[in-house]
């Protein structure tokens, strides 16, 4: 499956975070990012490398999932999920959504897809306007 390009149409740009780390996926969406999964049920980014080359990756919540997974597929990462737990994610506190994938050796994918949240510390080089205020903002010791 060929992920489409991003729509500047829809008014959200999109700057998802992705994280890889041995068997673990992480995803980081902001505001809007959440908002257009609900709505349009995709959100994509990605990576342009030398050589005209480039990595897709993408969100998307589908009505016939049952549970978190993902697929690998020239050079695009499609990590797809239960639109019920995306509706249930976007419209309360919940923080995450996570899910595990069984791997053809038997080992585990841990997917893990998050609400982006201000930093702690804030950083110059990082726009945070749209993202979800960190629910440990002014407590001591943070």
């Amino acid at each position: 499956m060929r992920l489409p390009e991003p729509n500047p149409a829809s008014g959200v740009q999109c700057a998802v975070k992705l994280r890889i780390r041995d068997n673990s996926i992480r995803l980081r969406l902001m505001r809007g990012e959440v908002d257009a999964l609900r709505a349009d049920g995709l959100v994509s980014a990605g990576t342009a490398f030398p050589g005209s080359r480039s990595f897709r990756y993408c969100v998307e919540s589908s009505p016939a999932s049952v549970n978190p997974a993902a697929f690998f597929s020239d050079n695009e990462l499609i990590v797809r999920l239960p639109e019920t737990a995306v509706l249930a994610w976007a419209t309360t506190e919940q923080v995450s959504i996570r899910g595990e994938q069984l791997l053809d050796d038997g080992e585990r994918l841990t997917i893990l897809v998050e609400k982006d949240f201000v930093c702690l510390a804030g950083r110059d080089d990082e726009d945070e306007s749209d993202m979800y205020p960190h629910p440990a903002a002014g407590e001591a010791g943070c």
